[in-house]
């Protein structure tokens, strides 16, 4: 994570705010009189707050954690060749 001062991140807010943006890049702007905070894009907020509602959500990672064990005793769910076309659009 990149770090720099307000007064950085101020004269060079829409350089900050492309770097963030474009690479995928938080920007921690630290602060002397208050609290740093954080830049990052809306694409990796979003993100990281669905990545969130599942790991809080139970029932769904019940559901990653049973197929977890399916996977590993080869028991799961086998798609035919025609539901694999259909889902790889082919």
């Amino acid at each position: 994570m990149l770090e720099l001062s307000v007064n950085k991140f101020r004269a060079n807010l829409k350089s900050y705010a492309d770097k963030a943006i474009e690479e995928h890049q938080a920007i921690r702007i630290n602060r002397r009189s208050g609290k740093d905070f954080i830049i990052v894009s809306a694409e990796d907020w979003e993100r990281d707050q669905e990545t969130l509602y599942v790991l809080r959500n139970n029932s769904l990672m019940n559901q990653v954690a049973e197929s977890i064990e399916t996977y590993k005793k080869n028991s799961g769910f086998k798609p035919t060749q025609e539901q694999l076309d259909a889902i790889n659009r082919i």
